[in-house]
């Protein structure tokens, strides 16, 4: 199983991935792991605050690069929603 997530950032950003382990990902993104993405690492406590789940790597992908292409406005209304 692979989840797609956005997760909120200190700054307020929001940052869109995919992982097949939400909980751990989460902790790589707020400690010094060396898988947890260096943009977040300025950016700390982040905060996994919306996630969808898909049977295949390829399928989590192709639903990451669709929201990154979102403005922020749509990814908060799809927080907003779950």
């Amino acid at each position: 199983m692979w989840h797609l997530y956005v997760a909120i950032c200190n700054d307020g950003t929001l940052y869109t991935g995919i992982a097949t382990n939400l909980i751990r990902r989460e902790t790589e993104h707020n400690t010094d792991d060396k898988r947890g993405a260096r943009s977040l690492r300025g950016k700390r406590p982040v905060k996994i605050v919306y996630s969808e789940v898909y049977q295949t790597q390829n399928e989590a992908r192709k639903r990451e690069a669709e929201i990154k292409g979102w403005k922020r406005k749509y990814k908060l209304k799809l927080i907003e929603k779950a």
